[in-house]
């Protein structure tokens, strides 16, 4: 059985509590670079599942930290 990139991702983090989400996310953050394609998964996760206005202030905080 072949596994995509988006279900390995989701098997890492099935059935982890918050605090094992977090901890996923923050080793991930500023880690090596094969660590953001799974960054990517997730966030698109929550993408999916947020407010407009969340999404509106992610990507308010997403631009005002983007280098010019």
């Amino acid at each position: 059985m072949e596994v995509t990139l988006r279900q390995a991702i989701m098997m890492r983090v099935d059935g982890k509590d918050t605090d094992e989400l977090y901890d996923v996310i923050e080793d991930s953050v500023h880690n090596e670079e094969r660590a953001l394609p799974g960054l990517g998964v997730l966030f698109e996760v929550i993408w999916d599942h947020i407010e407009e206005d969340t999404k509106q202030q992610l990507v308010s905080t997403l631009k005002e930290h983007v280098p010019h």
